[in-house]
């Protein structure tokens, strides 16, 4: 069997990681509000706007942006009121917690800010959905990550492979924690890469795919660190996969199921999403590649007996098209799969009808995907754009 052919590239960015800047930027808006207030003026934020209409594909850099347009929120305004105040308690929150090093999560935030105004029944939050809102509108204000404020998401992930990571007062090997890997934490902003001995990072979208190769030993034979999604790629693994390529020069690689939500998946990798295009910076890696699986594989690799029919109703049929169908040419509207590869393979989908499983790979043998499947498309550079 060939060594890989994917090697590391040079770094292009370098550890930043830097509490004192939410700090600058919590106390330079707080100076100005109280400015503000002393000289009889109504107090005021200008929010960078959410939603389809403030966001576009960046030809340039290959990733979903937010755009600039603003709202402005005032204290004194009935309408903005509640949202003014709520807004200024967890700025006090974040510079409490980041300058006393400590860390809660979305829902902790929300019961630390919550209670009863003095004087009247009226609550500063009712409910999380209140609360989370307001977060996302500090990131777009500030300019930093949510992680970077010290709140964090329940973790989901997991990697495995020869590197060492230093977390706080810990240093370990992700390849000598067991078959389990280490899990992927809410934050990883904190995180020292001390020694990298990978070309590239392999992220699965499946568990089950993950712990297969890691019993096979690819990551070992493959110099390669297994990164397990878990599903949808939570945000703590979608800025670890960011950091890992532009700080270590790892190689991205993407190996999700041939269906429009495992295509979906490497879109957000890649591109990043609609909801935090403001975050793409942080969070997209445009230069990802695609492994599988494919359309094609099911010819090549004689799998149309473990395929599985597309969900709803085909584009020709009364009624379509729905489900599956809708979602596929949805995709194939995407700016980032304006190219000939995509284009022929999301029109294959469409044709064939079916979807295709990286588990129906064990179909031929457990061992065939690591032995022979994706060996075979790496180090031949049979990847997807």
């Amino acid at each position: 069997m060939p060594k890989s052919k994917v090697k590391r590239e040079k770094p292009r960015e370098r550890f930043s990681y830097d509490p004192t800047k939410v700090l600058t930027r919590l106390e330079e808006y707080g100076k100005r509000i109280l400015e503000d207030i002393k000289a009889g003026k109504n107090p005021y934020f200008d929010i960078p706007m959410r939603g389809l209409n403030n966001v576009y594909f960046d030809e340039k850099r290959r990733v979903i942006r937010m755009g600039d347009k603003l709202s402005r929120r005032y204290f004194l305004n009935v309408a903005h009121a509640r949202k003014f105040m709520q807004t200024l308690l967890i700025m006090a929150y974040v510079k409490r917690l980041v300058s006393e090093g400590k860390h809660a999560s979305l829902r902790e935030a929300y019961y630390a800010n919550k209670h009863t105004i003095p004087g009247t029944k009226e609550n500063t939050f009712e409910d999380q959905r209140e609360s989370d809102p307001i977060i996302e509108d500090l990131e777009r204000m500030l300019g930093v990550l949510r992680e970077e404020m010290h709140l964090t998401a329940d973790r989901r992930g997991y990697i495995y492979g020869d590197i060492v990571i230093r977390d706080g007062e810990d240093e370990f090997n992700t390849s000598k924690l067991g078959m389990g890997g280490w899990a992927v934490p809410g934050t990883v902003e904190h995180l020292h890469f001390v020694e990298v001995n990978v070309d590239y990072a392999l992220v699965v979208e499946t568990a089950a795919m993950a712990d297969r190769l890691i019993e096979e030993k690819f990551p070992k034979k493959e110099k390669a660190l297994i990164i397990a999604t878990q599903g949808q790629a939570s945000r703590g693994v979608r800025r670890l996969i960011h950091r890992l390529h532009y700080e270590e020069g790892l190689p991205i690689i993407v190996f999700t199921d041939g269906d429009p939500y495992g295509w979906y998946i490497y879109s957000t990798i890649k591109q990043g999403s609609i909801n935090l295009a403001y975050l793409s910076d942080k969070l997209a890696t445009p230069e990802a590649k695609f492994v599988g699986m494919t359309m094609d594989d099911i010819e090549r690799y004689g799998l149309k007996n473990v395929t599985e029919k597309l969900k709803g109703i085909p584009p020709n049929k009364k009624g379509g098209p729905t489900a599956d169908y809708k979602r596929i040419l949805e995709e194939m509207e995407y700016p980032w799969f304006q190219n000939r590869e995509w284009q022929r393979q999301l029109k294959m989908a469409i044709k064939m009808g079916v979807r295709i499983e990286q588990q129906a790979l064990a179909n031929k043998s457990l061992e065939f995907v690591a032995k022979k499947y994706l060996p075979e498309k790496i180090n031949n550079g049979e990847l997807l754009p």
